[in-house]
């Protein structure tokens, strides 16, 4: 459009600027600020190839805004605001004005715009306090205007000299000659109008005469300041021209100056003519003087007088005042080397004005006005330049005494001197220097002041176009002398502020004083400075305070705060201003505080380049490690100790004192670095700006939004560059560093609306993983703030308002909360889209980062166990003791989560459907994966709530609807694929709460809504079988048969009469919506009915499967029926027949699906359809049974032997193991089952762990697992957990013919031999017979253990192989245990020196303890009952057998007696034989023999074991789930091993329910069975023949005989293949 309409399309951009000025749009707010700068910035860059159009578009814009007319504050201030926008854009495009703009053009900016730039000259409407700025902007018009439109200007101005020379009338209009003051003059120009002037002035009336006056005066400083060149020349090469009419129009005004007011009125003008005249100057400055030139010097003799007091009167002495400045001004643009004449022109009456201007006893003023400031600014600075070592009049402008209109114009001349220095010989600011103490105390004084009067004077408003003489005047009649006072301190201050701004050297220079004095002075200023950003009431001095800190913060002012120690100040100071300004800004207490956000950008950017600067400065004190205490940052909740900084404490933490560093050295941060017990600042600091950062993120306006994301880059860059001078991970300063850097990258790249951003806002909070300080307290803040303004929300309006006042209070609060981000005031309500979209924000902020804060509450969300294998105190049956996953109740998450689910219903008649829908959207969509559990678990118990003790529904509108958000919530997050989601979804079962809903829905009847509804919940359990790998199941097979169930009574089919055809489609879809969860709810779902119904398994699943497969027959003849009458109504309803096909075609699938799963329950009932006389019947019949072939259904499961290669697969899952060496299906049985079967458990799993060859692996995991929860080395298998039970059984089953070899002949010696016969073997004095000897006893002890031991140690070669896999895995395991709990220098030595140095001999030790203890000893003391002796030993052999089994089991104990006093005797003894028994010890457990050498003596399982195995299964399905879901590692196991468990245990369904004998085996039941007896005893297994017959696979054992005895089956088929084979 641009290209080929030119003119359309500028006037639609003239448009589109006209539409969004404040007048049309209302109060401004960050967004359309920066929409009216776009639209500026394009109209400007327009105006250089289109100027007319523009030009034009602009004026009329202009007039038509003018005439506006308008009512109240807000609409004045509107006009105002768009009145100021349309000049500064005029002004910008006139400025860049094209050369070549035809006179058309001027012609039209004369007649049109000119007019309008005049209104606001010459208009000042009473009481409009915006009047002055309009002035002002539209002076920048007109001297833009006259830049390259002069003539027109000139024009106008020369035709109304003109007519005023023939006006006849006393009040003239003078507003067009006044003009004269604004306009660009250059010297050409000023001889035109001095030409002009000369030419008319004596025709001009009074008024006229003296508007001329005035407006030349200003003309002439227009030219000099705008064109300081072409008047320095005028000095160098004088213009006669000029000078000619010069002196004629002095020499007319001369003779204008009639009486002393007219003299008063025309000095100043005069004194500019004459600098004009070089050459007359220098003629009146000799003794004789030309005639002609002789009323000039009279003129300066009069001068003179005037000024010294002796003129007669005080309006002459006032206007030579104001005369001797204008000279002085003019002087200083003239190089003294050109003409020394004037120079010495002003030194014969500098003394004289000054003394006249600054007298504290007597100050300037004219009249009845206060003091003229600018005159004294001007003669202050002009004598500076012209003297700038004699600085008497600093001196007494700076005493404390001296008025505050001193100290005003002595702050502003020095800022003038620094901003103003456009010639060479102007003298620069160094000079003053010396005076930066003074300068120093007055800006302390003067803050002190101001802001003390802040706090009992109300808010003003600050007119910057203001002079101070002209706001003290506007006061005087207005305010007390206190209000006044205040105020012009105020503007002191803020003069001050921008004094700093412009030269910050000025008050930070520190001649000759010490470091601790440099940055105790330094401290002060940036205190007060900083304490001025949050005044909301002095806005203009809070943003000249913020461009002064940032001036501060560059890299050469920096180095100033203290030479001495530049770093350690740095990080003091800068830190605690951080901290300030950050707190201030999470607090709310700033209205602008997205502006203060940017400013703190700046603010990080200038820390990190001197960071970068100084990064390798004084390395060796490690000042940054010792500053932000590496690695210290410890997460911590809102309650934290923090540094509270107000006013007063801000003032008393940056002044120099026991915080301060005291030399050059030494830390900087004593007190506060770790010795008085809290964080140190600059950490403090940091996690306070984080804090800051995270809560913009909800913010409502876009640019905070961006701001706060690309500050993150800044924070990461400081982390780079400290890590870089520390040299540890950049992740030790900030843990969230590569998330942090995401959001600045984002920052750069959205241009997008705020909901995407938001979006990707909260995306990039999912991700943050690790909880510190700052994200903790980010989000209790938020999540107070969020709770304060829900109440707002859920309160307001009120139903009725006793009196406005509450009204008036609720709009004061909201306010207040929104004083964040949406600047102004105004009315706030609901209606106001950014106050509920703060909430919105909030609440969206609040669900993605939970997640982290829960993690730092505690890792207990999840679902735990209490292990059997714990503590015997613990071990206290079977408990799953599921810690609830909403964590305590009174964390801030919970109640978090607990207000959202109550939104979910929220009924506010307002909002209540926006704030249902987003909650809906958040939960579901943003929420964090973290926060699952919690979301699961708090959903099902409110479900739960919907039904009474009976389980009937409890059924209301609000249930309904929080049923619904509830489907549509957990579809949105099933169906949300966010990263990390599949690690949390499994961490709590979702079984129980699916099944309430479609037990809550089913009765909701067949209305649309219910339709619905039915068919959302549908969807989301298909959903939800697409997500079943990452969900948990504790009872899936059940669950899922459950879910068939209730959802194939929804499939209605041809049933539903509705007359409507809308319900009928909403029918046909919930039809399709139950089918396609049906199908995926029976993909390889084995069938299983409700127990206890007194039919046998098999017939309750063919009963089943009949069921199902007939509704799904009738579906499909449904499908059949109702296409044949669409085809014979001419196919006019084709959505109906789409909707048949699908359905018919998820029919199929369920029907492949559901017979796949039951091959051995539904085939004979489905085999019978591929005969049947109907065709369709037929055909569908084939296209399931491809579909199932397709599907690779497996047909063994009509084998005879289906039976047993499900108990085969079931073992293998058990015996199943992972990749890590874990057993998941075992150990989760070992650690729910309870402690009463364990005993049947250790039996069944050491007989088919050895079985499978992987009785290793078994006893590692379950000795790891003992030793890992043991106290110490003293408990290792001393209580009855379970894995001493099953190293008993080991010992057992495998060392029986051991033990009878080895303890047999020694225990028939001592009971048979002679000299055994009459020995007794009590040492126990108490129990001693007088007839024996206690030291024979003693001998006899000792003879006898001595011989048992050595035999023991001799008979390393004879243990057992499977016993030495025993003892090898408790002694791995133990020392594997020890290891882990060594130190991490300890582990980097040696891993065996690790356990011989910090536990020496504990591991072997562990094996001798256990062996004896649980194996030898046993048998020593009870040899009968062990089956090593026929009968019992005599009782005095029995009370030696006992005595010696305390020696040996100190022996292998590595311990000596302490307690039984009748035992130290041997002591010697036990420990001589330390060494011998270690060696046994290590002999026997040092090497594992290898999986083919051990005698697998079990290699037979009996089906006692197996159906045992079944039933421990079967009964803790639940808890294996759980413990699963809870403890396994997702990557490694995964949920298969329990779903294939589960699936098979479907498969068999429940054990046979016959009651379960005492499972306490005893010595006379070591072996499951008879035959596994016979098999171990005659070691069947060791033969070759039994080897061979075992590999043919021709035998299978199931059941048992009347007598007990197991049964083997012969497959002959499979022999006979064999014999075919060969």
């Amino acid at each position: 459009m641009a290209a080929h309409r030119p003119v359309e399309w500028v006037q639609a951009v003239v448009s589109r600027f006209d539409e969004q000025l404040p007048i049309k749009t209302g109060q401004q707010n960050t967004h359309t600020k920066v929409s009216t700068e776009h639209n500026k910035e394009c109209l400007i860059n327009i105006s250089k190839y289109k100027f007319s159009l523009v030009i034009s578009g602009l004026t009329t814009i202009l007039k038509n805004v003018n005439n506006m007319r308008i009512f109240g504050e807000a609409a004045e201030k509107n006009l105002y605001l768009s009145q100021l926008i349309i000049l500064d854009t005029l002004e910008k495009c006139l400025a860049g004005q094209p050369k070549d703009t035809m006179r058309l053009d001027e012609t039209m900016l004369v007649k049109q715009l000119l007019p309008e730039i005049c209104h606001f000259l010459h208009t000042c409407r009473e009481g409009n306090q915006h009047a002055a700025e309009l002035r002002n902007s539209a002076s920048g018009v007109l001297f833009s205007l006259s830049c390259n439109n002069f003539n027109a200007v000139f024009s106008r101005i020369s035709t109304r000299l003109q007519e005023l020379t023939v006006c006849s009338e006393d009040n003239v209009d003078v507003h067009d000659i006044e003009l004269l003051q604004y306009i660009n003059v250059d010297c050409a120009k000023l001889k035109r109008l001095l030409k002009e002037t000369a030419f008319k002035f004596k025709a001009l009336k009074k008024v006229a005469q003296l508007a001329v006056i005035n407006s030349l005066e200003k003309a002439f400083w227009n030219w000099v300041e705008n064109y300081p060149d072409e008047f320095t020349k005028l000095y160098q090469i004088p213009q006669t021209d000029m000078a000619e009419c010069a002196e004629k129009l002095f020499d007319l005004v001369d003779g204008f100056a009639e009486s002393t007011k007219r003299k008063a009125a025309v000095w100043p003008l005069q004194i500019i003519l004459l600098i004009l005249c070089p050459e007359i100057i220098q003629d009146i400055s000799k003794d004789v003087v030309d005639e002609n030139n002789m009323n000039k010097k009279l003129f300066l003799d009069s001068l003179r007088k005037a000024l010294a007091g002796h003129g007669g009167s005080r309006q002459l002495t006032e206007s030579a005042a104001i005369a001797c400045v204008k000279l002085c001004k003019a002087s200083t643009y003239i190089n003294w080397e050109d003409n020394s004449v004037i120079f010495l022109l002003v030194q014969s009456m500098v003394v004289d004005l000054k003394n006249l201007l600054f007298n504290p006893s007597k100050p300037f003023s004219r009249g009845s006005q206060p003091a003229d400031v600018d005159l004294m600014i001007d003669c202050l600075v002009s004598c500076f330049r012209i003297s700038p070592h004699n600085n008497q009049h600093f001196k007494i402008c700076l005493a404390q005494n001296s008025p505050s209109t001193f100290h005003y114009v002595l702050v502003n001349s020095l800022h003038r001197i620094i901003t103003n220095s456009a010639l060479d010989w102007w003298p620069k600011i160094d000079a003053v220097y010396c005076h930066s103490v003074e300068l120093r105390n007055m800006f302390g004084e003067t803050l002190h002041k101001a802001v003390q009067g802040c706090g009992a004077h109300p808010a003003i408003r600050m007119a910057p176009s203001l002079t101070f003489k002209e706001k003290v005047t506007s006061l005087k009649f207005k305010e007390k002398p206190t209000d006044l006072e205040t105020r012009s301190y105020k503007y002191l201050l803020l003069s001050m502020v921008k004094l700093i701004h412009a030269d910050p050297k000025l008050l930070l220079c520190n001649p000759r004083k010490q470091g601790p004095e440099t940055q105790g002075s330094t401290a002060e200023l940036i205190t007060g400075l900083v304490q001025l950003v949050p005044q909301s009431h002095m806005p203009e001095i809070a943003q000249e305070a913020m461009e002064a800190l940032l001036v501060l913060h560059q890299l050469d002012s920096i180095d100033l705060w203290n030479p001495d120690a530049p770093v350690e100040t740095f990080w003091e100071i800068s830190s605690q201003m951080l901290f300030y300004i950050c707190k201030k800004l999470t607090s709310h207490q700033m209205l602008s505080s997205t502006e203060i956000l940017k400013w703190l950008r700046e603010i990080l950017i200038c820390r990190n380049k001197f960071l970068l600067k100084n990064k390798q400065a004084d390395r060796s004190s490690c000042h940054f490690l010792f500053l932000y205490g590496v690695g210290c940052d410890v997460p911590s909740s809102g309650n934290t100790s923090q540094v509270s900084i107000d006013h007063e404490e801000l003032l008393r933490t940056c002044t120099p004192g026991t915080s301060l560093r005291k030399g050059k050295g030494n830390s900087s941060m004593d007190s506060a670095a770790g010795y008085s017990g809290t964080p140190p600042i600059c950490r403090q600091a940091q996690t306070k700006l984080e804090v800051a950062l995270y809560m913009f993120l909800w913010s409502p306006d876009t640019e905070a939004v961006l701001v706060a994301m690309s500050c993150f880059r800044h924070l990461c860059e400081e982390a780079d560059i400290r890590c870089g001078v520390d040299e540890v991970s950049v992740h030790n300063f900030l843990p969230n560093y590569n998330t942090f850097m995401e959001f600045a990258s984002v920052s750069n790249m959205m241009s997008t609306g705020r909901a995407a951003l938001q979006k990707r806002v909260m995306a990039l909070l999912r991700r943050i993983e690790h909880p510190t300080a700052g994200n903790t307290e980010a989000w209790e803040d938020t999540h107070a703030k969020w709770e304060q303004a829900t109440k707002l929300i859920l309160n307001y309006p009120k139903a009725k308002m006793e009196d406005g006042q509450a009204a008036e209070s609720l709009h004061k609060t909201i306010v207040k909360r929104r004083m964040s981000h949406v600047s102004g005031g105004g009315s706030i309500d609901l209606s106001d889209t950014d106050s509920l979209q703060e909430w919105i924000n909030m609440t969206g902020f609040l669900c993605a980062l939970g997640g982290v804060c829960l993690q730092q509450r505690s890792n207990s969300g999840l679902a735990t166990y209490s292990p059997p294998m714990g503590p015997v105190s613990e071990r206290k049956g079977s408990m799953i003791s599921v810690m609830s996953s909403e964590g305590n109740a009174d964390t801030p998450v919970s109640k978090f989560m607990d207000r959202l689910l109550s939104l979910m219903v929220c009924n506010h008649e307002k909002v209540g459907l926006q704030i249902r829908t987003n909650v809906k959207d958040l939960v579901g969509l943003e929420l964090s994966p973290a926060l699952y559990p919690m979301l699961f678990n708090k959903l099902k118990n409110t479900i739960s709530k919907f039904f009474d003790s009976q389980g009937q529904v409890l059924l209301t509108d609000t249930n309904t609807q929080f049923v619904e958000q509830t489907i549509a919530i957990m579809k949105n997050l099933l169906d949300n694929h966010t990263e990390g989601s599949s690690e949390h979804l499994g961490q709590a079962s979702i079984e129980t709460m699916m099944l309430n809903l479609v037990r809550y829905v089913r009765v909701l009847g067949n209305m649309v809504h219910a339709i619905q509804i039915k068919t959302k919940l549908c969807q989301l359990v298909e959903v939800m079988m697409a997500r079943r790998d990452d969900l948990s199941f504790c009872q899936e097979m059940k669950f899922r048969n459950k879910m068939v169930e209730y959802l194939t009574d929804w499939v209605m089919g041809t049933s539903n009469q509705a007359a409507d055809d809308d319900v009928k489609c909403l029918t046909r879809d919930l039809d399709q919506a139950s089918m396609e969860a049906v199908v995926s709810l029976l993909a390889g779902l084995p069938l299983q009915p409700e127990e206890g119904d007194g039919v046998e398994l098999m017939e309750a699943k063919s009963q089943l499967f009949l069921k199902y497969f007939t509704l799904f027959m009738n579906l499909l003849n449904d499908c059949s029926e109702v296409e044949d009458e669409n085809a014979q109504t001419g196919g006019r309803k084709r959505g109906m027949s789409r909707r048949l096909a699908s359905l018919r075609h998820c029919t199929v699938l369920a029907m492949s699906n559901l017979l796949n799963a039951n091959v051995d329950s539904g085939l004979m009932h489905s085999i019978g359809l591929g005969y049947h006389k109907d065709l369709q019947t037929r055909a569908t019949f084939m296209e399931v049974l491809t579909k199932i072939l397709q599907q690779g259904t497996e047909f063994d499961t009509l084998a005879e032997t289906v039976l047993a290669d499900r108990f085969e697969r079931l073992v293998e899952l058990v015996t199943m193991m992972g990749d890590q060496g874990e057993l998941p299906i075992a150990m989760a049985l070992a650690n729910v089952v309870p402690c009463s079967q364990w005993d049947e458990l250790a039996r069944v799993l050491v007989t088919l762990f050895d079985s499978r060859h992987l009785l290793y692996q078994l006893l590692w995991n379950m000795f790891s697992k003992e030793v890992e929860l043991a106290d110490s080395m003293q408990t290792l298998f001393r209580g009855n957990s379970l894995a001493s039970k099953i190293m008993t059984f080991c010992f057992k089953v495998y060392g029986a013919t051991y033990l009878q070899k080895l303890l047999d002949p020694l225990l028939r010696i001592v009971i048979t031999s002679s000299d055994w016969q009459h020995v007794s073997f009590e040492v126990d004095p108490t129990r001693l017979e007088q007839s024996e000897s206690l030291e024979e006893n003693q001998r006899n002890l000792l003879q006898m253990t001595e011989k048992f031991f050595h035999a023991i140690i001799s008979s390393s070669s004879e243990f057992p192989p499977q016993l030495r896999s025993v003892c090898h895995c408790l002694y791995q395991a133990t020392c594997h245990s020890l290891l882990n709990k060594a130190t991490v220098k300890e582990k980097k030595e040696n891993k065996k020196s690790v356990v011989s140095q910090r536990f020496p001999q504990n591991s072997i030790g562990a094996v001798g303890s256990a062996m004896f203890l649980r194996f030898i000893n046993p048998a020593i003391v009870s040899p009968y009952e062990a089956g090593i002796l026929d009968k019992k030993p005599p009782p005095r052999i029995e009370r030696g057998l006992k005595l010696m089994s305390k020696v040996l089991q100190s022996i292998a104990n590595h311990v000596l007696f302490t307690k039984e006093e009748h035992m130290r005797p041997f002591n010697d003894f036990v420990k001589s034989n330390f060494d011998a028994a270690r060696r046994f010890f290590l002999d026997i457990a040092s090497d594992c023999p290898t999986s083919d050498a051990v005698n697998h003596s079990l290699s037979f399982i009996s089906d006692g074991n197996v159906l045992a195995l079944h039933r421990l299964l079967w009964n803790n399905q639940e808890k294996i789930g759980q413990y699963l879901s809870s403890n396994r590692d997702h990557k490694a196991v995964g949920r298969r091993p329990f779903d294939k468990m589960a699936t098979l245990l479907a498969y068999l369904g429940p054990p046979e329910h016959k009651p379960v004998a005492d499972t306490h085996w005893s010595s006379l039941n070591l072996t499951s069975s008879k035959f596994e007896e016979f098999m171990t005893r005659h070691q069947v297994h060791e033969k070759e023949e039994f080897k061979a017959l075992k590999t043919l696979s021709i035998f299978y054992q199931a059941g048992t005989s009347k007598a007990g005895n197991p049964i083997f089956y012969y497959v002959a088929r499979r022999q006979l293949f064999l014999s075919y084979s060969q």
